[in-house]
């Protein structure tokens, strides 16, 4: 195997960042990346995610749609992120008027990374630990967000002891929707949003 080296450019720091550009969500949400300072409108939450920490900014549509269907919904009660990444949905229900917020991982740098960007952006999340899906059942909340892979969604579904009052489900490809859907009954799908091939899922109790 012959394995050659590339030069780096010089100015690889700045195309680089070009990759990461603020994203606005449903006109309330403004995510960017902390080099990015333009000014956010009155009536618009802000949310600045380090991309260094490579758990995602919020742009991947995965990310983006579960912003949108969390738009949504009437921000009362507890909000649990299953899977929490960066935060970026935490701290979206948190900015929102959602509380008690949990965020949870299994990733101990997801959950460190959670916590920086929690105090980035002055909100308090309370319940940021690590949290395996795969062993435990997840905590009971009023308004879930898992922006999780097929078999983990599937699995979280068996093992869901309480249904909360409205579910977002996301990282999903197109034709896994119907699938992970059904999984969640008797919760009933109430929006779905795709884009780039990707789904996201708002489930919620009404028949």
């Amino acid at each position: 195997m012959i394995v050659r080296g590339e030069p780096v450019p010089d100015d690889w720091a700045e195309r680089w960042k070009r990759f990461h550009v603020p994203v606005l969500v449903g006109g309330r949400l403004w995510v960017r990346p902390p080099w990015e300072r333009e000014a956010v409108r009155p009536g618009v939450h802000e949310i600045v995610i380090d991309p260094g920490q490579a758990f995602g900014t919020g742009t991947h549509p995965t990310t983006r749609l579960s912003l949108e269907l969390m738009l949504e919904l009437e921000p009362r009660g507890s909000f649990a992120d299953l899977g929490c990444g960066s935060g970026v949905l935490a701290i979206a229900a948190a900015k929102l008027g959602f509380k008690p917020v949990a965020a949870l991982d299994s990733d101990r740098a997801a959950v460190a990374a959670t916590r920086v960007n929690a105090r980035e952006n002055a909100v308090l999340l309370d319940r940021v630990e690590r949290f395996d899906l795969r062993r435990e059942a997840p905590p009971q909340a009023d308004v879930v967000g898992a922006n999780l892979m097929r078999p983990l969604l599937l699995r979280v579904a068996e093992a869901m002891t309480e249904q909360p009052r409205e579910l977002i489900v996301s990282g999903l490809l197109d034709h896994e929707a119907d699938e992970v859907a059904a999984a969640f009954g008797p919760l009933r799908e109430r929006r779905r949003l795709s884009d780039r091939g990707w789904t996201a899922l708002l489930l919620d109790e009404r028949a």
